[in-house]
């Protein structure tokens, strides 16, 4: 009953312990797995966003051609360039993200402007992307910093082309200007939540444009920001969580580097917004938990106490049935001893050597049997009496008993003066090696024997040993032992023969 009780006690303990683990599993992986799935969505919207502000630039980057191409084949008089002022408004319906576009002669000079009037004497050449072109013999176009609008203070990017003369030397400047508001108005329609940022940037780490827009951010630099300084290096797509450098919130943020364009697009979510969801599932799990171990405890202390009490019961009882059990093994242990020498008895030798041949049989190992018999123990009797008979089969019992050291050998009497001793894996040598040990002993104690030919008690002894498939009928090797042991007294006795 004590061992049902710590039964029931340990299977609670088992019960509330694999409980709170699964439920510690589930709220963990289910962390992890909104981690991974916030991380993916976060994946598809720089891919979405870099594809977009790639078509943007793409477009831009078309129209400029056109542009250029017109000014270089046609000139920049003012008719021609009010032919291209009629092209761009035709246009701009198709580009709602674009602001303007405006033409400059090599000086700066504005010659054009779509959207808004010129003002008089405006000159752009202290503009980073009119410098860059009019330095650079490049004809590719050029994505410029995030500027102020000087005629409407609006903040815009620029994405320019430089267009030469008919000798090949620089002429002026096209540039597109897309208002950030405008370039903004998709990031807008994406649910980011109130710590979520949507940011479009150069790789050397200049901001271009962020949502939700911030004054403050536009022009600012990041190169040794995280994402730059960690990733970027050598990734062009990836994930990672840390801190915003800006407003100090943790987010993870998924970047992507474009193929194409001197881009990196990144969109950042709030990492306690991202995972809302699960604090309110893992509470949820928790408090479950919590029920069903107080549920448990409650029914565990109900079963704790009725098994106590039944302790309580029957503890007399249980006392009686041990001492009743010990009783028991107390006779089943007289039963398999020899009254006369304290030896096993025929029935333990019997069990013991069927056990150890099928044991033997399964492992493979040799099971050595020595028959020993007392040489002319008739005559003793007849010399001696039957009380010294009896004394003479102690000692002798005694001292075969000691010969053996294993808890595993047996030494019984099998019948009148003979015993048999039990050796498992025990092959034929090391048998020998144990009976002439007997041998030797008996020898050695010189017990007298006056109607013996040698004078003292001697006895005899026949090994039998066998090995797999022949220990399958083990009362052979009884039989293989006996004929040992007969022609070990028909060679003279005080001897051992082997089979």
């Amino acid at each position: 009953m004590k061992r049902d009780f710590h039964l029931v006690v340990l299977l609670l303990v088992i019960f509330g312990c694999s409980l709170a683990s699964l439920t510690l599993w589930k709220v963990v992986t289910s962390r992890d797995r909104a981690l991974e799935e916030v991380n993916i969505h976060g994946l598809n919207l720089t891919q979405a966003l870099s594809t977009y502000s790639e078509g943007i630039v793409r477009q831009s980057s078309l129209l400029l051609l056109g542009l250029v191409e017109r000014l270089e084949t046609e000139g920049s008089a003012p008719a021609q360039i009010e032919r291209l002022g009629m092209l761009v408004r035709r246009q701009q319906p198709l580009m709602p993200q674009l602001s303007g576009v405006s033409i400059f002669d090599k000086q700066g000079r504005w010659l054009m402007s779509s959207n808004r009037p010129m003002p008089a004497g405006a000159n752009s050449s202290d503009r980073a992307y009119f410098i860059h072109h009019r330095d650079d013999p490049s004809r590719e176009p050029f994505i410029g910093p995030p500027i102020r609008s000087r005629s409407n203070q609006e903040w815009v990017i620029t994405i320019s082309r430089r267009f030469n003369d008919a000798r090949g030397e620089f002429a002026g400047v096209v540039a597109v200007t897309l208002g950030v508001e405008n370039f903004l108005r998709l990031f807008g329609q994406i649910e980011v939540g109130q710590e979520g940022a949507i940011g479009l940037s150069y790789t050397d780490g200049s901001l271009l444009v962020r949502y939700p827009f911030r004054e403050q951010d536009m022009g600012r630099n990041f190169s040794q920001s995280p994402i730059y300084a960690k990733y970027l290096v050598d990734k062009s797509v990836g994930t990672a969580s840390f801190t915003s450098s800006l407003d100090g919130v943790e987010r993870l943020y998924a970047f992507r580097k474009s193929d194409r364009l001197p881009l990196v697009t990144t969109v950042a979510l709030g990492k306690r917004e991202a995972l809302s969801a699960w604090q309110l599932e893992a509470i949820s799990s928790i408090v479950v938990l919590l029920g069903l171990l107080g549920l448990t405890g409650i029914i565990g202390w109900m079963l704790i106490r009725d098994i106590r009490r039944r302790i309580e019961v029957e503890g007399d009882l249980r006392v009686a049935q041990q001492q009743l059990l010990s009783s028991n093994q107390q006779l089943e242990r007289l039963a398999m001893k020899d009254a006369l020498t304290g030896l096993a008895n025929r029935r333990c030798f019997d069990e013991t050597l069927a056990l150890e041949a099928r044991q033997a049989q399964r492992d493979g190992t040799p099971l050595a049997l020595m028959m020993i018999d007392i040489d002319h123990f008739k005559l003793f009797n007849d010399t001696y009496g039957h009380l010294a008979g009896d004394a003479c089969l102690r000692d002798v019992s005694q001292l075969l008993e000691g010969c053996v050291r294993r808890p595993s050998d047996l030494v019984a009497r099998y019948g009148g003066e003979e015993m048999g001793v039990v050796l498992p894996d025990t092959d034929s040598e090391g048998a020998v090696v144990i009976a002439q040990r007997m041998l030797e002993l008996l020898a050695q104690r010189n017990s007298v024997h006056r109607s013996s030919p040698f004078g003292r008690i001697t006895v005899s002894v026949g090994i039998a040993c066998a090995t797999g498939p022949e220990l399958e009928q083990w009362q052979s090797l009884i039989e293989t032992a006996d004929q040992a042991l007969y022609n070990a007294k028909a060679a003279g006795r005080n001897r051992l023969a082997v089979a």
